[in-house]
């Protein structure tokens, strides 16, 4: 195995494709199923169909009840979970080295779920509390209502969740038709890292998933209009209030992501212009920089919360150092700090299969193929003063943006 490209990739005949990377000096290795469907490949009928789907998929499977699946993991000594977003599903386990084949198994089994009746109609309730526990968090109220107004008109409007309105009508059949549609080999990829044996891997995933059947379906995505304006949402219950600042941003394949993510932590990261300016001078308990980024577009976002009375003073100084930031140019001290940082993580994170996993199912999903830990370290190291001077002329912060605020206060007033 060269390491300098430790990758090997195939693609069975009915399309699953198969990602190894292996790391021969660690004791264990992770596996899970991309599947390449989310918030974003709903209909608004039926949103939140794709996070319900992944509670579905531990509740029974062709070899499987619910019970035996989470005993089968726990014997193990699995590390395993699932997450939906926006844009994909994923599934994983990481285990000891000799029990990759029996991880790949099990999770092959859940990926053609059977999606009993009798736990759609259970989990359907467990839905709709986290819903509700989403929606006493002023923090999710508020990105909820910001991905609502920015995105409006578009799947990306609405949260991953769904809402109670869609879940509690939906039936097991829509989400049948959907699964079917969706989780098919040929919108699907199989990722494994660890210390695993290439060959071995391939003939696993042809034995467990060699015989679904594609389905040829291509999910027409279409890039969101990034809106700008001003949104104000009151919600009495609340103490605080959340004011939040978007602007448009590069996309996850965009070479400019790493600026961007740079750029977001200097302003409202650790130790960052935010925390010196402004929560350390009580204007805000807490405030942040957070870059957002889907597969074609992104977001910038300045967000604080504070006193409703404090709004003003608040949003007034995240524009402050939102126009600083684009007509002084950053200093080099400041770039090396996040780039020491972001260094750090990437080394931490390429010892362990399960981290390894997470950034080749990210690469893979947006780019087409993993970047090696080299070629991921290559690219914060190209980030500098002069590429944020870049990203900024392309896409500045110091003008128009989408201002949203949520809390007890109606503010600002709205004309």
């Amino acid at each position: 195995m060269n390491q300098s490209n430790p990758y090997t990739m195939s693609t069975l005949p009915n399309g699953l494709r198969i990602v190894i990377e292996h790391m021969p000096d660690v004791r264990s290795a992770a596996a899970g199923f991309l599947v390449r469907t989310g918030a974003r490949d709903e209909t608004p009928d039926v949103a939140g169909v794709s996070h319900f789907l992944e509670h579905m998929c531990f509740k029974g499977s062709p070899r499987r009840n619910w019970q035996q699946i989470n005993i089968d993991f726990d014997e193990m000594g699995s590390n395993y979970n699932a997450f939906t977003s926006e844009e994909r599903t994923f599934y994983y386990g990481w285990v000891r080295k000799a029990d990759i084949d029996r991880q790949i198994e099990l999770l092959a089994d859940m990926m053609r779920a059977t999606l009993p009746q009798s736990e759609f109609d259970m989990e359907k309730n467990v839905i709709i509390e986290e819903i509700a526990m989403s929606n006493d968090r002023i923090e999710h109220a508020a990105f909820e209502f910001l991905q609502e107004k920015v995105f409006a008109g578009h799947p990306l409007a609405w949260p991953v969740l769904g809402y109670e309105r869609t879940i509690r009508p939906l039936e097991r059949q829509a989400m049948a038709d959907y699964f079917a549609r969706r989780y098919a080999p040929d919108n699907m990829v199989l990722i494994v890292a660890g210390r695993v044996e290439p060959q071995q891997v391939i003939d696993a995933a042809a034995q467990y998933c060699g015989e679904w059947k594609p389905a040829g379906d291509r999910s027409n995505r279409a890039r969101p209009a990034i809106r700008s304006g001003t949104a104000v949402k009151v919600i009495d219950r609340f103490q605080q209030q959340i004011v939040a600042l978007s602007f448009p941003a590069v996309g996850a394949s965009d070479p400019l992501v790493e600026t961007a993510q740079a750029l977001a932590s200097i302003l409202g990261g650790d130790n960052s212009r935010f925390f010196w300016n402004i929560v350390q001078t009580g204007l805000s308990p807490r405030a942040g920089a957070y870059h957002l980024d889907y597969a074609d577009c992104g977001l910038l976002l300045l967000s604080g919360q504070c006193k409703p009375e404090g709004a003003e003073k608040l949003t007034e100084a995240l524009q402050r150092e939102a126009a600083r930031v684009c007509k002084e140019r950053v200093e080099e001290r400041e770039v090396q700090r996040v780039k020491n940082k972001r260094r750090t993580a990437l080394a931490v994170e390429s010892e362990a299969p399960y981290y390894r996993l997470v950034q080749i199912m990210d690469d893979v999903d947006c780019r087409g193929a993993p970047r090696t830990v080299a070629e991921r370290l290559a690219d914060v190291d190209a980030v500098s003063a002069d590429s944020i001077a870049e990203y900024l002329a392309g896409y500045p912060i110091d003008r128009d943006g989408f201002l949203i605020s949520v809390g007890p206060r109606e503010w600002p007033p709205l004309n």
